[in-house]
């Protein structure tokens, strides 16, 4: 399950973990104009982790969601 909420300067949108035990705390992950942001409460430490992604690092990530095993550059294009 997951919900997408538009504030002022980003959008948000927090992932909740179902389905069988154990489940993982909800990622919250707000995609800003110049980074994307992702949050997770970690139960161990007692705290929020978060994790800041460039824009490039981001279509990096969502390319090689769909690419074998290997090394790879993606053309970037200009602006």
């Amino acid at each position: 399950m997951f919900s997408i909420e538009h504030e002022f300067d980003s959008t948000v949108i927090t992932l909740v973990d179902e389905g069988q035990a154990p489940l993982q705390e909800d990622v919250i992950i707000n995609a800003f104009e110049e980074c994307v942001t992702l949050t997770q409460y970690d139960a161990r430490n007692d705290r929020s982790t978060t994790i800041t992604l460039s824009v490039n690092q981001l279509q990096d990530l969502a390319a090689a969601l769909d690419l074998p095993e290997g090394v790879y550059q993606r053309a970037r294009q200009p602006r």
